[in-house]
């Protein structure tokens, strides 16, 4: 998703059924100017350059309701805060570092959503699969790898 105007932004949030608001409008505004993987107190900083007063609760409380609608995605690295985006409906997966935290995009790599087939269903429709993969980021091995030398 690119949107450039506020006029955008309303529109989209209108088509997904979402009343149009100003703190939703900053929220979305703000994830396209900070770009993809920010945290809450990221996205509430941005927000309250725009609307001045904003608590990180209504940040939450937006981007929830953004994420249910489908128009953010939230990510869960384990043992992290979690992470929003506006990258959505293309069932993508995402690398982070195991030491900094660094976050990149992984585009699904076989077959179409949802990209992986578990071996049982249990009766479920399965619509999506979320995967992080862990590792060093390239930043981390040279640190590591100046320090040992």
């Amino acid at each position: 998703m690119l949107i450039k105007t506020t006029e955008d932004i309303a529109g989209y949030l209108k088509s997904a059924g979402l009343r149009v608001t100003s703190p939703r409008i900053a929220v979305l505004s703000a994830l396209q100017s900070l770009g993809p993987h920010q945290s809450v107190e990221q996205i509430a900083d941005a927000v309250r350059s725009k609307l001045g007063s904003v608590t990180v609760q209504s940040v939450y409380d937006n981007l929830d309701a953004l994420a249910s609608a489908g128009l953010v995605r939230k990510i869960r690295p384990t043992g992290a805060p979690a992470l929003y985006e506006s990258r959505v409906g293309d069932n993508h997966h995402h690398v982070v570092c195991r030491t900094c935290g660094a976050v990149a995009d992984v585009d699904c790599v076989v077959g179409q959503a949802p990209c992986l087939e578990p071996d049982a269903t249990h009766g479920f429709e399965i619509d999506e699969a979320e995967v992080i993969f862990w590792g060093i980021c390239p930043d981390c091995r040279n640190i590591k790898s100046t320090l040992l030398t």
